[in-house]
């Protein structure tokens, strides 16, 4: 039974500047660091970056959440994202958006106040 989501992973060219922009989007050190993967924890999730596969939208995209996804979404392009799909309220107040990230990989943001993180485990 799918219990929810745990690791995500990107395939990126440049494994050191994409775990460095990785870095400044989480804000927080891989947890796991080697050539062949890098691990960060991230509110009890994982997001992995592997130094092969071809980066781009072709498979699912991730959501990953956030309290504020309008500051989010600016931090995100201060960092060098190009916006995919802006921000939309897809009802209930829950908030998406995507953006690109510099490898090309869509990275999906999500702010839903129905959230309930106590059911993490």
């Amino acid at each position: 039974m799918i219990q929810g989501l745990r690791t995500v992973v990107y395939p990126v060219t440049q494994l050191p500047e994409a775990t460095q922009w990785y870095r400044s989007v989480l804000g927080r050190d891989p947890y796991f660091s080697e050539a062949f993967y890098v691990g960060f924890e991230v509110g009890g999730f994982e997001l992995g970056l592997v130094p092969d596969g071809v980066p781009g939208s072709a498979g699912a995209t991730a959501y990953w959440g956030t309290e504020d996804a309008q500051a989010e979404l600016a931090r995100l392009e201060s960092l060098g994202a190009a916006v995919e799909s802006p921000l939309a309220d897809v009802g209930e107040g829950i908030r998406v958006a995507t953006v690109r990230d510099p490898y090309g990989n869509l990275f999906g943001i999500i702010e839903n106040p129905h959230f309930d993180r106590a059911k993490i485990a």
